[in-house]
């Protein structure tokens, strides 16, 4: 059913929030002719979990040495035993690349993205932001992946390298860090998005509960192949969502 503005209503039901088609989805997102849209990455642009993908791509590459390898396998562990938190697993990540030249890893990044990323991402999404580009919307990914994969990944969708806020550490004299300058992850990722002047973007894309508050800074939330916590919130706060074909549940890092 079309409102006023052709925009597809939103309706409640009560086994949840609504599904929406394709064709409401993309109506829905184009009629509001947003200024801004922000997209989260892993699980909304595409398919899987390129952190964690990458992680185990970069050892199997020997970028990293054995010892680091596995400091960060022990770390994971203790990760998916709740020995420690989210964000913190996401930063740790990264740091295990601390003494590389950034150019290698970002040599590494775009392979990664070439190899794996590029093939897995949603294409009524790549049609999505392809159609908001020519509206001229300012588009931003948000992620907790480290931002050198995040900006290979979104390369091919045409969104800016200055527009990608994810995990990141200070490089020196070209060398990779420990220091984390940003972690976006949760509360992360709205603080990170004031940080950079975006205070109420128009649109925002999202699936899983690690994106809550982005999504709920949004003039209009899109919930894009919600997992399982995502989708309650979606009932709780009328918003409708969106599954690509081919999307399957499954919990990522954001």
């Amino acid at each position: 059913m079309m409102n006023n503005d052709g925009a597809a209503e939103l309706r409640q039901t009560p086994a949840g929030p609504k599904a929406w088609s394709e064709q409401e989805f993309r109506t829905l997102v184009l009629a509001g002719k947003p200024r801004t849209a922000v997209f989260d990455c892993d699980g909304t642009l595409w398919n899987g979990d390129s952190g964690d993908g990458f992680m185990t791509w970069s050892i199997e590459q020997g970028l990293v040495s054995r010892s680091t390898a596995d400091w960060i396998d022990a770390r994971y562990r203790a990760y998916r035993a709740g020995q420690n938190s989210e964000a913190q697993m996401c930063g740790e990540v990264v740091q295990m690349y601390a003494g590389l030249r950034e150019q290698e890893l970002r040599e590494a990044a775009e392979r990664y993205a070439v190899e794996f990323i590029n093939k897995l991402v949603f294409p009524e999404m790549a049609a999505l932001v392809k159609a908001l580009r020519h509206g001229e919307t300012e588009i931003w990914a948000v992620s907790s992946t480290n931002k050198w994969v995040i900006a290979a990944g979104v390369r091919e969708l045409g969104i800016a390298e200055e527009r990608v806020l994810a995990v990141e550490a200070r490089v020196v004299n070209g060398l990779i860090t420990s220091e984390l300058l940003d972690v976006p992850n949760g509360e992360g990722k709205a603080a990170a998005l004031r940080r950079a002047g975006v205070e109420q973007p128009d649109a925002v894309f999202g699936n899983s509960i690690h994106d809550l508050a982005m999504l709920a800074m949004a003039r209009k939330a899109f919930p894009v192949n919600p997992t399982p916590a995502l989708m309650q919130e979606a009932a709780r706060r009328g918003w409708g969502y969106f599954s690509p074909a081919g999307a399957r549940s499954m919990v990522t890092n954001g």
